[in-house]
């Protein structure tokens, strides 16, 4: 790529990330950013005084991509934005930034999606792999991007890289030696319009796997069953189950995980010795373990490492107990099937913060979970109206409104009796109150220890 022009879009994270790594391959590079109210000197200082970078922000012209040979567009970027079809009309092939950097780095390969538990997911692969490899790079969604790292990475090394729908949308040769697909439920229906076109672009992510390979799917996911049960996928499949034993495979049996294989069954760790609450992040486990046992993990390494792995932030994650009442953290749970989990997972009756960015999610089947687990529902954000009607709709009434986090949380800790668990888990994105779930969360745990 020395001494290609390539624009880059999206002044975020992983955008600049994308940036450096084509300046350090030689390249020239056309930053753009749709925000026309960004800080141009502040973004120029993120990179060498010399460097081959040049800026367009607000709407971009066939003339600033006079020689462009390639985009690299940010995933946060819908293919619906207006400038994309002025890349397609100049003929520009787009990539995702893990598409990039795929194409520059070495070593094995772990791509882990789905959607819910990628992150839980994707960290104690990370911690199964650092148990077992020298050079281990843990990139993604997960706080890292890909771009950042992928220089670094040589022939003994091995990456784990959490991979969203909105990655996936730009590959091309991007080929994981092990990919996963954790589960497949309704989510970013605003970007992708029809299940049916989200449920395609996550199972992209084997799309250029082989026989040699592997890709771990959920047996009790009827679509992912069917995937890795129809004709025409070529890497081996490596199935986990929740609810039922599996010939071949790992699975829950009561609260023991089992791994099945050639006719033996290996008991591998009680659930009641994991420090995850919930039967999804049981899952996540063997998830986690599976890929493990793909990349030749010894056993008693993987039964080490499950059993010192806690919580990921954001996913679940006890803050901490007052007067009796244990405050969890679940800024993650920003659909409807992620909410539920984390109602199931409550040892107690439960006070709910919820509500946030309108992502067109369907909110009943959440609700339905509410009988006998959750007290209080304290709503926040955007669809705080559409979820009360659809709460009332389901003879759920007791419902409260908050302008604010600290708000929340006050509402909460006043109504929370001891024993009661109060859970933020949105069941929507954060957008329009707060930049990201990490911030929303990190805002819940503040208020929650100034109370």
């Amino acid at each position: 790529m020395d001494d290609q022009k390539v624009l880059v879009a999206g002044a975020g994270k992983s955008g600049i990330a994308a940036v450096k790594l084509m300046l350090s391959l030689g390249g020239q590079v056309v930053l753009y950013d749709g925000n026309d109210r960004l800080d141009r000197n502040r973004l120029k200082r993120q990179f060498d005084e010399d460097a081959k970078v040049s800026i367009v922000l607000g709407e971009l012209s066939r003339t600033s991509l006079v020689g462009v040979e390639l985009a690299v567009i940010s995933p946060g970027i819908s293919l619906d934005a207006p400038f994309v079809a002025v890349l397609d009309e100049a003929g520009i092939p787009i990539w995702s930034e893990v598409q990039l950097a795929y194409h520059v780095s070495k070593g094995k390969l772990i791509a882990i999606t789905g959607t819910n538990g990628k992150t839980t997911t994707t960290a104690l692969a990370g911690a199964l792999m650092k148990a077992c490899f020298e050079e281990v790079f843990v990139v993604g969604n997960i706080g890292t991007p890909y771009t950042e790292t992928a220089l670094e990475t040589t022939e003994r090394s091995v990456t784990v890289a959490e991979i969203s729908s909105f990655q996936l949308e730009t590959i091309m040769d991007f080929h994981p030696n092990i990919s996963a697909v954790l589960n497949i439920t309704p989510d970013h229906l605003d970007r992708h319009g029809t299940m049916e076109n989200y449920i395609e672009i996550k199972e992209r992510v084997c799309v250029n796997q082989t026989e040699k390979d592997w890709v771990v799917l959920n047996y009790e996911d009827p679509v992912l069953r069917a995937f890795g049960e129809g004709k025409g996928l070529k890497p081996k499949v490596f199935f986990f189950s929740s609810a039922r034993p599996l010939d071949e495979g790992i699975y829950l049996a009561g609260c023991q995980i089992v791994y099945a294989h050639q006719g033996q069954k290996e008991n591998v760790v009680n659930v009641h010795e994991l420090q995850l609450l919930g039967r999804h992040n049981y899952e996540n486990v063997m998830a986690a373990i599976a890929i493990g046992i793909c990349m030749g993990v010894p056993m008693d390494t993987v039964r080490m490492v499950v059993r010192r792995f806690q919580a990921v932030e954001h996913r679940i994650e006890f803050v901490l107990e007052r007067a009796g009442v244990k405050f969890y953290n679940d800024s993650k749970g920003t659909n409807p099937d992620a909410a539920i989990q984390a109602i199931r997972a409550m040892p107690g009756p439960t006070v709910l913060i919820a509500g946030g960015y309108d992502k067109h999610s369907e909110y009943d089947a959440w609700i339905e979970e509410f009988a006998g687990k959750v007290k209080y529902l304290v709503l926040i954000g955007q669809t705080r109206d559409k979820i009360a009607e659809c709460a009332r709709a389901h003879g759920f009434n007791e419902i409260m409104y908050a302008e604010d986090m600290f708000e929340a949380v006050s509402v909460c800790a006043a109504y929370a009796d001891p024993g009661d668990n109060v859970l933020l888990s949105p069941a929507c994105a954060s957008w329009g109150m707060f930049a990201n779930y990490e911030e929303r969360g990190r805002i819940f745990k503040e208020c929650v220890r100034s109370l």
